[in-house]
Formats: C-alpha cells, structure tokens, sequence
C-alpha cells in the first residue's frame, strides 16, 4: 500500500512528493590517493642503495609518521563530514515533526562504517512511546518487493513460471484470468482495479469495520469493478495483483505466505523484527522478547482530515482510534486485515535494510531472476523518473539512480532505498500519511528523503528542496 493521490497506483492516500539523491565514496577516493603516495614514497627509497641504513630507517619512519599524519587528518575530515551529514539530517528530521508530522526515522548506511541514525518526535507522541531507531514499522507496499522475492524464488526452482496464466493456479477467481500471467501481476500490467478503491474495502482500510477480510474477500471487492484495460497493454498500479501473488504462492508451495515469508527471508537472513501480519492484526505479537515493540501511528481527527483527502472520498471518510492531541488519532491497531501481501509487512530500518542488501547483492534470486526483477517499465506520466520491475522501484534522481520501494498504511510512511549493489542503504520511516499531505510538511518530508538519499550516496546535501518530485 502506498500513498498518491492522482493515480490508483495506491491506497487511499495522497502521494507524497519526495526527491531522492545520488553521492560518491570519500574515504575511499583519500584510501586510493594515501596508498598511492605510501608506494612513491618507498619506490624512491629503493632508487637510493647508497644512503647508509640508519639513513634509511630514518627517512622510513618519517615516510610511515607522514603517511600517519595523512590518515590521521583524513579520518578527522571523514568524521566532520559525518557528524556534518548528522547534523543536517537531524535539522531537518526535527522540521518535519515542527511542520506538524508526529514522528520519524531516518536510517543511512553509506557503506563506510557505523549507519547514520536519527529519531525526533512530537512531545505530546510520548506518552504513548518513546521513538527509537530500532522501533518495529509497517512498511506498507515495501512489502510487494518481499512477496516477489519469494514468488521469483519459485520461479527459479521451477515450481512456477511467469508466463502461467492465473487461472491455472486460481482457477476462476478472476475474471479473464487465462489472460493475466504471473509477470502481469507483478509489475502491475493485469489491467485489475484496486481493490482499496472500493468503497466497502475502505471503511475496513481506516479502521471503521473492523472485522477481517479475507485475500478471496479482497480480490472479489477488485474483481467486481471494472477492469482498467485489456491484460498487458498498459500500466496501473494495483493493490489487487500482489494479493493474487500471495494466493499463488500458497497454493504452489502449500505454505503459508507468512511462513514462506520467514522460511524464505526473515530466518535465513537472521531478520528477527520483521513479519508479515495476518487477519486484522489483533493476534500479532508485537511484545515478544526478542522484538522492540511496534511505533505508534496517527493520523488526523474527522475534523482535521477532510481538507487532506483526495477527490472522491465517501463522505464520512475518517481514521477510527483513540483521540490524541494536536488533532490526531491512535491508528497503531487498525484492521490491518486490508493489506496482507499487498501491504502487512512489519519490519524495522535495519532489518529492511539487510533485506535490500541481500537482494540486490544477489543473494536471494539466481542473476537471471534478479534482472528480471530490474526489468522495469514506465509508471503514470506524472513521474518520468520512477519506473517499475517485478516488485521494485528504479528510481532515477538528481544524485543518481536508486532502487526500492515505498510504502503507506494507516499512521505509517515509509521510504526504503539502496544503490544498484546493495552496498548502501537508506530508511525514512514516518508515522503518518496524511499529516504530511498539506504544503508546510510535505515539502518538509520531501527534503529530509532528497538529503538522507544523498547522504547514503554520499553526495552533498541539497540546501534547498527540490521543485521536481520523484513521487513516492
């Protein structure tokens, strides 16, 4: 599930404009200029046999004190750069909690020592948690990238191919289902309406109804509108496909799709905060030992968010939970039973970002598979710069190309990137959807994502926001 209000790419929510950026490896590039300087200095030492040895060792100690000195000056410049980065990060995490935002992570790895992480939070938020960065997040439609992991696994093992049409798997649940191949469902070519449009689906989406809807529920309140267009013959983002998906994936393997999803991923990768939730997610534990417990999540009160919605609302449209101040309410435990493979992961930044890593590192798909996954095509004319794969998002940017995902359920926003190896990583995690969708914040949001991508990328800093979106 993922926020945007001019395309039905996503749940019912605006889509938040948000500018990603590229940077190079510093302490690198001074690690290959020092190494070079340290052998000029001992070729010339050898170009000289008749200095005496005390000589000799004399100008070596000074070539090592010097070669010292250099290191020792660039790890300082390394560390002000860093607390630097830091403290941007931190300015401008803290203006999109002033801009009105509850709360945020930020999380950035730029694959050269200890990851950047940084919480702020609203004061009147505390009373219900304290925000860390190791805080369990619903990830939202982070999770498709999850689920075609798994179903490209299957493919590779040669238990599905994505070329199977769906009706051989999910024989007369959708309509034309002999026409749409797994490949469709994946990169959101079926033509299948959304089904988190339907009106009915929605009062469960803002926590209104509160029983749990089935995947089967869920695909019949997509199926019984009409579809976009024909199979295969243009693009829309539809939540519809990645329940699908889901289905398949048990009915080939017999598993559950939260089992498959920790037999598969979280366990091999000693993912230990991340889980798919089932039902309505009123019998997850989130206070197990082993795990931190889940971050709050808001969004505005019935009087707050009626100038925030996007055109065609039901009237009446509001977020159910317990009231909280500065015209909010407590989403943490909405029915969740709406999102499933299309949007129930819960994770933390760091196990998302282990998850990335292995992924585009090629350790989870065989490299045929993994370039399909990056096979990608045009999203909605809006963004020319996001283009999508087999579950996972090419994002081209002004400090360069990213790969990812992003994410919104009910009180959860979430941005998860990593650069085209893996190598670096980079997690905004906010706990709002639409607290951030009137000017003031998100423009804010916007140039926290654009600087913690650039950090990752180690590039600078922009010192003013983008005006071109990436759309998220």
């Amino acid at each position: 599930m993922s926020g945007n209000t001019s395309s039905p790419r996503l749940s019912p929510s605006p889509r938040l404009s948000s500018r990603h950026r590229r940077q190079t490896g510093l302490a690198l590039l001074a690690a290959v200029a020092l190494t070079g300087t340290l052998t000029a200095c001992d070729s010339a030492a050898a170009e000289q046999p008749t200095v005496s040895a005390k000589a000799a060792a004399t100008g070596s100690a000074a070539s090592q004190q010097d070669g010292k000195d250099r290191r020792d000056g660039q790890d300082g410049r390394d560390r002000r750069d860093r607390q630097d980065q830091r403290d941007q990060l931190a300015a401008l995490a803290q203006q999109v909690v002033d801009a009105g935002a509850p709360g945020t992570i930020v999380r950035v790895d730029d694959g050269n020592g200890k990851p950047i992480e940084i919480t702020r939070q609203a004061p009147w938020t505390k009373a219900d948690r304290t925000l860390a960065a190791s805080d369990e997040f619903r990830m939202g439609s982070n999770t498709k990238t999850m689920v075609a992991t798994v179903v490209l696994q299957l493919v590779a093992e040669d238990r599905l191919k994505l070329s199977d049409p769906v009706d051989e798997w999910l024989p007369g649940l959708i309509p034309n289902g002999d026409a749409i191949t797994v490949r469709m469902l994946l990169n959101h070519t079926s033509g299948l309406f959304n089904y988190t449009f339907d009106p009915e689906v929605l009062k469960a989406f803002t926590g209104q109804d509160t029983r749990a809807w089935t995947p089967q529920e869920l695909i019949g309140a997509g199926v019984r509108h009409d579809p976009m267009f024909a199979p295969g013959t243009d693009y829309s983002y539809s939540n519809t496909n990645y329940i699908a998906l889901g289905l398949i994936a048990e009915k080939v393997t017999g598993d559950a799709l939260d089992d498959l999803v920790q037999q598969r991923i979280a366990g091999p990768l000693h993912l230990k905060n991340t889980y798919l939730v089932t039902g309505n997610g009123a019998d997850t534990d989130t206070d197990a030992p082993e795990s931190p417990a889940l971050a709050h999540g808001y969004e505005p009160d019935a009087d707050h968010i009626v100038p925030l919605l996007p055109p065609g609302m039901p009237a009446g449209t509001a977020f159910a939970g317990p009231a909280r101040s500065a015209g909010y309410v407590d989403t943490t435990w909405i029915n969740a039973s709406t999102t499933w493979a299309a949007g129930g992961m819960v994770s933390t930044a760091q196990d998302w970002a282990r998850f990335d890593t292995a992924l585009m590192s090629g350790k989870l798909l065989p490299p045929a598979l993994l370039k399909e996954m990056r096979t990608t095509r045009a999203e909605e004319s809006e963004f020319p710069n996001r283009r999508y794969g087999l579950g996972l998002e090419k994002v081209v940017t002004p400090c360069g190309t990213v790969w990812g995902h992003n994410g919104e359920v009910p009180g959860y926003s979430s941005e998860n990137y990593t650069d085209a190896v893996g190598r670096r990583t980079v997690s905004v995690l906010t706990n709002t959807i639409f607290g951030l969708a009137s000017p003031k914040p998100r423009a804010a949001q916007q140039a926290l994502v654009n600087a913690a991508v650039c950090a990752m990328l180690d590039k600078p800093i922009p010192t003013k926001p983008e005006s071109t979106p990436t759309g998220s």
